[in-house]
This record gives C-alpha cells, sequence and structure tokens, in this order.
C-alpha cells in the first residue's frame, strides 16, 4: 500500500539530479554552532523553531512569509535552534530559503528534508546548515548508518527522527547522539503525543538527547512530553500562524522539570 512517506521518497529520488546545479554562497571560515551542547546543557525546553510553508496534512500553512524576517522574529524571541523545510514539491521549500535564513542568524539551523543520499547533506553543508534531519522509516538500518556517518565526517550533527521501535533499534545502531520522536505517523501523518511517551524510556537508556517533534502546540502539551523525558520541542505550524509570536515563545519556553 502507498502511503504519503513513499510518494514523498519516490518524488524525491527523481530530484536528486538537479542538486548538483544548485550554487551557493560561500560560508569560510565554517563556525560551529552545536545545538547538542545546548541541550545538554539545559535548565529550560529548547526550541528548534521551523520555517514550514506548507505540509501534505495541512496544505498552505503560511506561504508567502519572508524567511529573513520569521528567522529573526524566532532568534529575537527564543529559539535555540531553526528547522527550514527544504522540500520543494509537498512542503514548498527550497534550500534558498535555508540559505536565507543562514544570512540573517547566528544560531544553528537545521536541514529539514527526506535524506535518502549523500549529495542532500552535501547541498545542506554548502546551503548554511549546521545539524540535518534523518528519518528512520525513510531507509533500512545499513543506509541510515551510512549517512549518519557521512554528515558526522562533514562536522554536522543529525537529528534521527523516529516514530516506533523498529526506527528505534536504527536510531541506536547508527549511536544516534540527538534522537527526535515525531508524534505525527508519517505514513498517514496523524499527530499523537503518546508517541513521545511510549518511546521516550528506550531513548533515554541510550543517553540521547531527546526532542519531541509535531503537534504541540500548547503549555500543557509542553509539559506532557516534557515529563516523559524531552529536552527539546520542533515547532512549526504553531510558530507559523501564531497571531504573537513573542507571547508564543514565551509560553512554550518551559523550565525543565526532573523526570521521576
Amino acid at each position: 500500500m502507498s502511503t504519503i512517506l513513499n510518494r514523498i521518497l519516490d518524488v524525491k529520488r527523481t530530484e536528486l539530479a538537479d542538486l548538483a546545479n544548485l550554487k551557493f554562497e560561500e560560508h569560510s571560515p565554517r563556525k560551529k554552532r552545536s545545538f547538542i551542547e545546548k541541550i545538554r546543557e539545559a535548565n529550560e525546553m529548547k526550541i528548534i523553531a521551523e520555517f514550514k510553508r506548507a505540509s501534505p496534512s495541512k496544505g498552505d500553512i503560511n506561504p508567502n512569509l519572508n524567511p529573513q524576517e520569521q528567522a529573526q522574529s524566532y532568534e529575537q524571541f527564543g529559539a535555540d535552534a531553526i528547522s527550514v523545510l527544504t522540500d520543494s514539491s509537498f512542503f514548498k521549500g527550497s534550500f534558498a530559503d535555508l540559505q536565507a535564513v543562514r544570512s540573517v542568524v547566528d544560531l544553528p539551523i537545521l536541514c529539514k528534508d527526506f535524506v535518502i543520499d549523500p549529495i542532500q547533506i552535501d547541498t545542506a553543508y554548502k546551503a548554511g546548515a549546521d545539524i540535518v534531519l534523518l528519518i528512520a522509516a525513510a531507509m533500512e538500518k545499513s543506509k541510515l548508518i551510512e549517512l549518519y556517518q557521512y554528515a558526522n565526517e562533514k562536522n554536522l550533527e543529525v537529528l534521527v527522527e523516529i516514530h516506533d521501535e523498529e526506527d528505534f533499534e536504527k536510531a541506536n545502531a547508527a549511536n544516534a547522539q540527538l534522537m527526535g520522536i515525531n508524534n505525527r505517523n508519517l505514513k498517514t501523518f496523524e499527530v499523537n503525543l503518546a508517541a513521545t511517551e511510549q518511546l521516550a524510556p528506550l531513548v533515554l537508556q541510550t543517553g540521547a538527547s531527546l526532542i519531541s517533534e509535531s503537534g504541540i502546540k500548547t503549555v500543557s502539551d509542553v509539559i506532557r512530553v516534557q515529563s516523559a523525558g524531552a529536552r527539546g520541542i520542533l515547532v512549526g505550524e504553531t510558530f507559523m500562524m501564531a497571531p504573537n509570536l513573542q507571547d508564543t515563545f514565551k509560553q512554550l519556553k518551559q523550565p525543565v522539570r526532573t523526570v521521576r
């Protein structure tokens, strides 16, 4: 049965050849911006604020928003990192968006895409990313390990995204230091924060830092995933549609509580 994830990956394979033709402004000498160091020292919930124009589940979210202006607001109001959707076919993003954000902020930037090939990691690096997303459900364990090591060799940090125990086993095999539990099932795009609660004990026992992704809109949502052990959250739609972005950041930036 074809799933949304399968359809995205099918299209992604056809786009790989085009990446070789993209041109980027050089960022040299390259500054080290570590999100992993930030989250390990956290005394408050660390926020990865996402720039996302659209999605397969929601359609257009805020397609005409200026990435530089939004990123500067994210940095001003307390984001600890910025995620930029670079998929064009399903999320209306681009590597140009990532480079635009890189040019105006000094925060770690996550390249959010459906990575299946080293050339995507090369492109993310050239565009100015500090972190790349690897989705465990999108590949076999051996491929995940290969791409994880390739990103590390380029001095990029890696957020490995998981949604179930099979994904976790792949991430653990790669020795992932930063794991993101996606509360959205990428096969159906349904969201349930219980995913974080169910998988958090497995992640925490490895010593990896835990991010909860998707479906986080309120203070109670933050407290819920934090109680499960998350020390960071990735938030996109809530920020992209917020009528008062500063107030929204204040609400979600909760102090870290001890997991019992």
